[in-house]
């Protein structure tokens, strides 16, 4: 099997959507040295330090506006999942984390999230707390996956916010087809393909999860989060967080016809 080559992979992270489990593989064949040492947006400045030169691979919760500066040839591409899947498996990872901390630890400004997840129910944790806790939610939950394609970055909503939803889907869509691939956590065998066919690239991804919940990857979230939602305003509300990239995946032929919680 050939060497990656020449060829610069861009892998564009979106928050639980396998992606530690892909940047594990393809850390595995491009090798250590030459993945870009950015994994998450806030460890660079913006734009073009984002990628700095000289690598590979770069993979990570990165803003792409500077992708441009990335040079040819390059693979780029993402991974979506069901939105209402990929809300409900956020939340309880964040729990999750919460629950391994020392109140001390959970008290510290940084693990405001983790420590809202853990102290509160779904209802108060979506839609209570302060003007800037909602904005977070908004910016973690509310039609990441338009966002990011659109604003090519990772917390790029509150540019979307007012943006009508047939527009920003249209947008969105424009953007993912300006991409080498947009791929789904359910058929990651694609992405093993287009990797082996484009790249000379072998990876093992179907079936592989790191992180995952420990309950198993088949078992869905979204009803489990759906079980612990007190009021019918709330389930509503996550719904139409979703809408739009259900929309989006559905444009793209990755998902089902979506079907539109009441307005």
């Amino acid at each position: 099997m050939a060497a990656p080559g020449d060829t610069t992979i861009v892998f564009l992270h979106i928050p639980k959507t396998a992606g530690q489990t892909i940047h594990s593989e393809l850390s595995r064949v491009v090798g250590a040295g030459a993945v870009s040492p950015i994994r998450v947006h806030t460890e660079a400045g913006p734009g073009a330090a984002q990628f700095p030169p000289g690598y590979r691979l770069y993979s990570g919760h990165i803003d792409w506006e500077a992708l441009e500066t990335v040079p040819e040839p390059r693979f780029v591409f993402t991974v979506l999942r069901d939105p209402l899947e990929r809300i409900a498996s956020f939340y309880f990872y964040i729990r999750r984390q919460a629950e391994a901390l020392s109140p001390q630890e959970l008290a510290q400004p940084a693990r405001t999230g983790m420590r809202m997840a853990l102290e509160n129910g779904p209802d108060a944790y979506f839609f209570g707390g302060d003007m800037k806790w909602r904005r977070f939610v908004r910016d973690h939950y509310h039609s990441p996956y338009c966002a990011y394609l659109v604003t090519r970055r990772i917390r790029g909503y509150s540019q979307v916010a007012n943006l009508p939803r047939a527009q920003l889907v249209k947008q969105a869509v424009a953007a993912a087809q300006g991409l080498d691939g947009v791929y789904t956590v359910d058929r990651l065998e694609q992405l093993e393909r287009d990797l082996e066919t484009r790249l000379g690239v072998q990876v093992d991804l179907t079936g592989r999860f790191v992180n995952a919940d420990p309950e198993g990857q088949q078992t869905r979230r979204w009803p489990r989060l759906e079980a612990m939602i007190e009021r019918d305003e709330t389930r509503h509300r996550l719904q139409r967080f979703a809408l739009a990239d259900q929309m989006l995946m559905y444009r793209l032929g990755l998902g089902p016809k979506p079907e539109k919680p009441g307005d």
